[in-house]
């Protein structure tokens, strides 16, 4: 098979690390793929938001598999004009990446469908939403309603921290049309998790839980990020909790999504809140996460490429997925100043001093490839510019292990927590 995959970032690099090793792929290519892609896969020139230009590649190269990683594509549509040209794509159609492409559409099927989840409202109007927090009071949560890149959500702990939230989305247009509503969803007070499924429109097979670290800093401080690193399993959803996620979340969401028309094919993430062993939605996300991806597939022993297939050809029933064992932490590094402004072209060191260790993988994000004086060097080129992942028996050894190889690599400004997994050591012996 040729497979195409559909992105530019770590989870991107991953998933093309895990899809190159099934028997059934002879060809791999990721667009617009990164310094590390490029490696295991030959990149190829097109923006992840190209449809055009991304159908024209699929349709001129025979590209018998694509794999999209981002939301954006999806919500705008590359899964429907793919199938219309009878080519297979895994993703949600646009009719269902709405889920993700809206919050307020993606609460009100909660509401419809007795999914649990934080109390809400929906606003069009800033000076009523700030009459509505005077009411309700704080902490609250205020969110953009369309597609922010993971930072459109703000946790208000004060009246003025929430008013602000509101002119910020709603009046300064931080986040453009994706602010023109706003949920303003009750604070949900427990310890956060994410669960990732695959569905064929029917089934459901959830994979291993996972935690992601989403403030810049330790102990959960400072500004949101797109995700400063995760781990695999996550302790806090007990097989109890997780039959609940399945039986209480997934299936009603499948199953109402379908009495509306929208038949959900793909990958569905779950971001929930643990509170009282009940789980509750944060929210719903249409493809793989980043970095949760990074955390879960490492694990992952059976060939991905065949879940794949059995999901586009309804055929999901007949899988069953086999796991490593080991716990799996994935830090990522970033560019220092990341979620605000950071600078570019930093040459990175140390790669190759880590690469022998098989409980060690790093996965790009943020990198390119340059010739500096005849020499192949990888220099920085995004926020969060790389993941190294690890593996151990239990949580602690798993942290030695990730936190010794971050130890090994450079490049000036480098920032990262050093307590990603902190809450799974709780639950260890």
């Amino acid at each position: 098979m040729k497979v195409l995959v559909v992105g530019a970032g770590g989870r991107e690099h991953c998933l093309a690390w895990k899809i190159g090793q099934s028997s059934l792929v002879k060809e791999l290519y990721c667009a617009p793929g990164n310094g590390g892609t490029s490696l295991i896969a030959r990149n190829v020139d097109i923006k992840a938001t190209d449809i055009d230009g991304l159908l024209d590649f699929a349709l001129k190269n025979n590209i018998d598999l694509t794999v999209v990683g981002p939301e954006a594509p999806l919500v705008s549509g590359i899964v429907d004009r793919f199938e219309e040209n009878r080519l297979k794509i895994f993703g949600p159609k646009k009719d269902a990446s709405i889920l993700e492409g809206s919050k307020v559409f993606a609460k009100n099927i909660m509401r419809k469908f007795n999914i649990p989840t934080a109390d809400f409202e929906v606003f069009d109007d800033a000076s009523l939403a700030k009459d509505y927090v005077r009411k309700k009071g704080t902490p609250i949560v205020i969110k953009a309603d369309g597609l922010a890149a993971g930072k459109g959500v703000i946790v208000a702990r004060s009246e003025k921290e929430a008013q602000e939230a509101i002119d910020s989305i709603m009046v300064h247009k931080k986040f453009g049309v994706s602010g023109e509503r706003i949920v303003i969803e009750d604070c949900l007070v427990g310890e956060e998790a994410s669960i990732l499924a695959f569905t064929d429109g029917e089934s459901v097979l959830p994979l291993v839980s996972s935690q992601d670290h989403k403030p810049v800093f330790d102990n959960d401080e400072g500004p949101n990020t797109g995700g400063m690193g995760a781990y695999a399993p996550a302790p806090v959803v007990s097989s109890e909790i997780f039959k609940k996620v399945k039986k209480e979340i997934f299936y009603p969401l499948i199953r109402g999504l379908k009495k509306e028309g929208r038949v959900y094919k793909g990958i569905v993430y779950a971001g929930l809140m643990i509170k009282d062993n009940q789980p509750y939605v944060l929210e719903f996300n249409v493809r793989f996460g980043d970095p949760e991806t990074q955390a879960i597939l490492p694990k992952l022993k059976t060939d991905l490429v065949e879940v794949i297939l059995s999901v586009i050809d309804n055929g999901l029933d007949n899988i069953e997925l086999e796991w490593d064992e080991r716990v799996c932490i994935c830090v990522v590094l970033a560019s220092g100043g990341y979620p605000a402004s950071y600078q570019k072209g930093k040459e990175i060191r140390g790669l190759k001093d880590i690469e022998r260790n098989k409980n060690i993988f790093v996965f790009h994000a943020g990198t390119m490839i340059e010739k500096i004086d005849g020499k192949e060097v990888f220099l920085t080129n995004g926020g969060r510019v790389l993941n190294v992942v690890g593996l151990g028996p239990h949580i602690r050894e798993a942290q030695n292990t990730v936190y010794e190889a971050v130890k090994k690599i450079y490049f000036e400004g480098m920032h990262y927590r050093h307590d990603i997994g902190r809450r799974a050591l709780k639950f260890s012996a």
